[in-house]
């Protein structure tokens, strides 16, 4: 891939991300986009958290979700739509940090699924903490009307 056709694919996915209500609405960001690897991540907020001050496992599992959903849609067509099929997460430990951090890579990029895995770490000054794993299947989705990059 030349370095044009990469300014590309980042071009897309952050087109499509800022076009994300709810990651915005959950404070996050894109912070790495590269053929193949995504990165987002959010800082810890009162109204993400649960009952015990850890950040809520569905604001773990949906950056999880997203960073795979973006890291498959690098691997695709411009224009093709790209939806989760299925996907595991692992809780590890208690979210605890100031920051979370998603970082997610595709394992296979077929022609309509791309299986991608992705890790979720805290960070808090120290070395970042794993607290989460996920395993997915993305597809790609053609000529649906309203779905796209």
């Amino acid at each position: 891939m030349t370095d044009w056709e990469r300014l590309r694919v980042e071009e897309r996915v952050r087109r499509s991300f800022a076009r994300q209500s709810f990651m915005a609405h959950l404070g996050a960001e894109l912070v790495l986009v590269e053929p193949g690897r995504v990165e987002i991540a959010v800082s810890r907020a009162e109204h993400l958290l649960q009952q015990h001050g850890y950040l809520h496992a569905g604001v773990l599992t949906s950056l999880l979700d997203s960073a795979c959903g973006y890291a498959a849609l690098t691997t695709m067509k411009e224009g093709t739509g790209v939806m989760s099929v299925e996907f595991k997460v692992n809780l590890l430990a208690p979210a605890a940090g100031e920051r979370f951090v998603a970082r997610a890579e595709v394992l296979k990029a077929g022609r309509t699924i791309i299986v991608c895995r992705a890790d979720a770490f805290a960070v808090d000054g120290n070395a970042p903490r794993l607290v989460a794993a996920m395993q997915g299947s993305m597809m790609a989705i053609h000529g649906r009307e309203g779905v796209s990059d």
